[in-house]
């Protein structure tokens, strides 16, 4: 490195300043102002209220110590709905800090307006939600999940918005072969979720429509009351009742809904919602080669065995020498055959010894009966008579204790008695 020590020329002329003129003095100071602050939310009170033909509405936005102008113009004073712009009303606005160039001065362009401490739609949105939530609307466990390959989606959103544009683009470029079922309904303004739930019932039905897999509910981004449709009671309850599952994809990442806590799958925009309810077709293509892949290798491994069983089997005795086998089946046949001429006869021979034996046999059989009857019939009489049943019917009787015990002395008789006679028994008690 060179460090240089020479001495320059020292000028006797001061450096030539920048000079601004009032417009680009002004333009820089809005660029800067913009940069630094750009959207955010203010709360103060209106004053100097004014609005002109063109629908634009001019006011002065203050607290106790400051003030700042104000201006909201004829396309975002649509989302007010109802809330009044007036002097003395207390008010949140959003909107851009900038500088109006004419005068010089810095403002603030309102894009959306709430009351104050949160606005009533807010405090709407908060006790219903609370209510919802209670009857186990939000609750995880009665979610359904979402079919993996959905052949056939119905769409209800408005048919002219950017959201169908934007959900449709990339739904057919991941899957060009989905059917898309569309339900036109408005998606903004009083009675909007009045359509809303008609469509709901309708995919419910199926009436005019026919079965869908999937419903996808959505449209773009915007104030609290451009999104309050979504937040209707009743819109909530269709979805829940909904036979079919159902995808809420309203508005952007930053944008809650009733809708999104009911639905089956809350997506932050209908961009997000095409990606999440349909595989990616390279991804699926390649799922699919994969798969044939290993069929087509089980196939081999199938076909591989099949031949080496085919292959032993050539190999095999049966295969290799067909007419030795044959001669030998051949032989054997001879042989059974030859053996089938004597059988009658042999087996004849057979049955007749064996029934003479038989008849010798039932001969000796008979007169063992006999004599072992006549043996019988004696050993009988000779116990009939030593039987005391024979001396009871003589007319003796026989006395015995509660416990059968027969009473041989007087000393014995104590209790119950029992007398037994040659034709029945008498109880007695001493």
């Amino acid at each position: 490195m060179q460090l240089d020590f020479s001495l320059a020329e020292e000028s006797d002329e001061p450096p030539t300043p920048t000079i601004f003129s009032v417009g680009e003095l002004t333009t820089r100071i809005r660029g800067l102002l913009e940069s630094a602050v750009g959207e955010v939310w203010v709360e103060g009170e209106i004053s100097n209220y004014r609005r002109q033909t063109s629908g634009h509405h001019y006011f002065t936005l203050k607290d106790a110590g400051s003030q700042i102008s104000a201006v909201m113009f004829a396309g975002d004073a649509r989302s007010l709905k109802g809330i009044p712009l007036e002097d003395g009303q207390a008010i949140q606005a959003f909107g851009r800090v900038t500088v109006y160039e004419a005068r010089g001065q810095y403002q603030l362009v309102v894009k959306r307006v709430q009351l104050q401490g949160g606005g009533a739609l807010q405090a709407k949105f908060v006790a219903l939600k609370r209510k919802l939530a209670a009857e186990g609307l939000f609750d995880a466990e009665r979610k359904r999940a979402l079919p993996t390959y959905p052949r056939r989606i119905g769409l209800i959103t408005s048919p002219t918005g950017a959201a169908i544009r934007d959900f449709l683009n990339v739904l057919w470029r991941r899957q060009p072969s989905v059917e898309v079922v569309l339900f036109p309904v408005r998606v903004q303004g009083t009675g909007a979720s009045r359509e809303i739930v008609a469509a709901l019932e309708a995919f419910a039905t199926g009436e005019g429509i026919g079965p869908v897999d999937l419903l996808v509910l959505t449209r773009g981004g915007g104030s609290i009351e451009d999104l309050w449709e979504f937040n209707e009671e009743s819109v909530a309850r269709a979805i829940a009742r909904s036979p079919i599952p159902v995808v809420n994809a309203v508005g952007h990442e930053i944008d809650f809904t009733i809708a999104d806590f009911v639905a089956d799958l809350r997506a932050p925009t209908p961009s997000a919602a095409a990606e999440l309810i349909v595989s990616d077709g390279g991804s699926v293509t390649r799922h699919l080669k994969q798969t044939t892949q290993r069929m087509q290798f089980a196939c081999r491994n199938a076909l591989d065995l099949l031949t080496g069983r085919v292959a032993a089997a050539r190999r095999s005795a049966g295969f290799s020498e067909p007419a030795r086998r044959i001669r030998e089946y051949q032989q054997e046949l001879d042989r059974r055959m030859s053996d089938l001429q004597f059988y009658p006869e042999t087996r004849l021979r057979e049955y007749r010894q064996r029934l003479e034996q038989f008849r010798h046999l039932g001969r000796s059989v008979g007169t063992a009966i006999s004599l072992t009857q006549e043996r019988l019939e004696q050993k009988s009489a000779r116990l009939e008579l030593m039987s005391p049943l024979a001396t009871l019917k003589r007319g003796y009787t026989v006395t015995t204790d509660g416990q059968g015990n027969v009473l041989r002395s007087i000393r014995d008789v104590q209790g119950e008695l029992v007398t037994r006679f040659a034709d029945g028994e008498v109880k007695s008690r001493t």
